[in-house]
């Protein structure tokens, strides 16, 4: 049986862990942005169904991915000082993984967009 207070109390503690990222990481407040633009876009163009499924699953994605960087910085920082050269590879290796997906996303974003700007850009000459 779910009980719904319980599960209130989860999602509560969920957010706030996602209120705890966007305030004090830059990069997902970028992404959070770089996200709400993309859908705005989509539906602004009035992309296919399956573009905003591919669309908010990478979104989705890199957000996940971006606060589980901030997981594994957090830590790596608690269990090594600052400083540490393992600590340093941990969190540029999970840094590189983001940007991977963000770039991956940005490809997928710009073949899908591509021709509805290339549209617009027509329309208006």
């Amino acid at each position: 049986m779910i009980r719904t207070h319980q599960l209130f109390k989860s999602v509560r503690h969920a957010l706030r862990g996602a209120g705890v990222v966007f305030r004090e990481e830059q990069n997902f407040r970028i992404q959070v942005a770089m996200g709400v633009l993309v859908l705005l876009l989509a539906a602004f163009f009035g992309v296919r169904i399956y573009e905003w499924i591919l669309l908010i699953l990478l979104i989705g994605a890199v957000w996940t991915l971006e606060l589980v960087n901030s997981i594994i910085e957090r830590l790596a920082d608690a269990f090594k000082p600052r400083l540490h050269s393992y600590v340093k590879d941990v969190k540029d290796i999970m840094a590189a993984a983001v940007l991977i997906a963000s770039l991956i996303a940005g490809a997928v974003g710009i073949t899908i967009f591509y021709p509805y700007l290339a549209a617009l850009v027509s329309r208006l000459s």
